[in-house]
């Protein structure tokens, strides 16, 4: 029983070496150019292919951008991938390189070599002849040509700018109808003329003015430098209205001074000299007039107004 294990496992053996052994003799590999020789600057096709089973995988090499010191890779090409019609079980792999050399000679390119689970595999090496461009010197040197001068017409202006000229038609349309349009409504709109609001007069406008300040109650709520602040501008936007002087800007001595020759009752002048002067006191010397004053000097306000209509 021993003896017939040993058999098998060897028998096992060596068929898997032989299945590895056809694997390996059916993969070949090999490199070809399209061109052997070539011009110094030219540039000629590389292709590397590899024909093996379907389930095999074979890495191919792995280049950069140069093959050697003398020949340079210009561009990689895509792998395409060939199945063997005659053979379904078999298919080609090719992959494409761009090459140059700028150096005249023969060069070699090296053999490459493929790696995979059968083994490895290399190709032939390739001659790559750079043939060198040959100078008649036997010539004479010219110099360069001087660019030909080529007339541009209006028409060549119209062919090549006829979209701007098309885009400023239209702007040009679109507001000449914008235009039209806005005159057109204008014309038809009828213009309505709001009639002058009558200018109020002096004494209703301070007697409103006073009435409002009233009614805020500054000095019983402790406002009173705001209260007689704002009854002294009442009463001299009144008189600068009224006698057309510079009340606003101007002292109270100043006020009472220039109103001496109008006609104004002493009885209404020594009203406006009340609340004048005590405005002056509380405003720049801080003074504290009673809750009687302070009605007063609203009394005195009023019938200076009305005394003076």
């Amino acid at each position: 029983m021993k003896r017939y294990f040993n058999r098998s496992w060897c028998v096992a053996i060596c068929l898997s070496f032989f299945a590895l052994g056809s694997n390996a003799q059916q993969i070949t590999v090999s490199a070809k150019l399209d061109k052997s020789t070539i011009a110094l600057g030219d540039q000629t096709v590389l292709r590397l292919t590899a024909q093996l089973p379907v389930r095999e995988q074979l890495n191919f090499p792995a280049l950069t951008d140069t093959i050697s010191s003398k020949i340079q890779i210009v561009e990689m090409g895509k792998t395409d991938t060939l199945k063997d019609a005659a053979n379904p079980g078999m298919h080609t792999v090719v992959r494409s390189y761009t090459i140059t050399s700028f150096d005249p000679g023969v060069h070699a390119i090296p053999a490459f070599l493929f790696t995979g689970k059968a083994g490895s595999f290399s190709t032939a090496a390739l001659p790559l002849e750079v043939k060198e461009v040959k100078v008649d010197t036997t010539k004479a040197i010219f110099d360069i040509k001087q660019p030909i001068a080529v007339s541009y017409t209006f028409m060549d202006w119209l062919r090549d700018n006829w979209h701007w000229l098309v885009f400023g038609l239209v702007i040009l349309v679109m507001l000449a109808a914008v235009w039209y349009y806005y005159k057109k409504m204008r014309k038809a709109k009828p213009v309505v003329v709001e009639p002058a609001k009558p200018e109020v007069p002096a004494h209703v406008l301070a007697l409103e003015q006073l009435q409002v300040l009233r009614n805020k109650k500054l000095w019983q709520q402790d406002a009173v430098k705001e209260y007689y602040s704002e009854l002294s501008d009442i009463i001299r936007e009144y008189l600068e209205k009224k006698y057309r002087i510079n009340a606003m800007e101007q002292t109270s001595e100043e006020i009472l001074s220039a109103l001496k020759h109008m006609e104004i009752r002493s009885e209404d002048s020594n009203r406006l000299r009340q609340v004048l002067l005590l405005a002056d006191l509380v405003k720049f010397a801080k003074a504290k007039p009673l809750n009687t004053d302070n009605e007063l000097s609203m009394d005195n306000a009023i019938g200076f107004v009305n005394g003076t209509v």
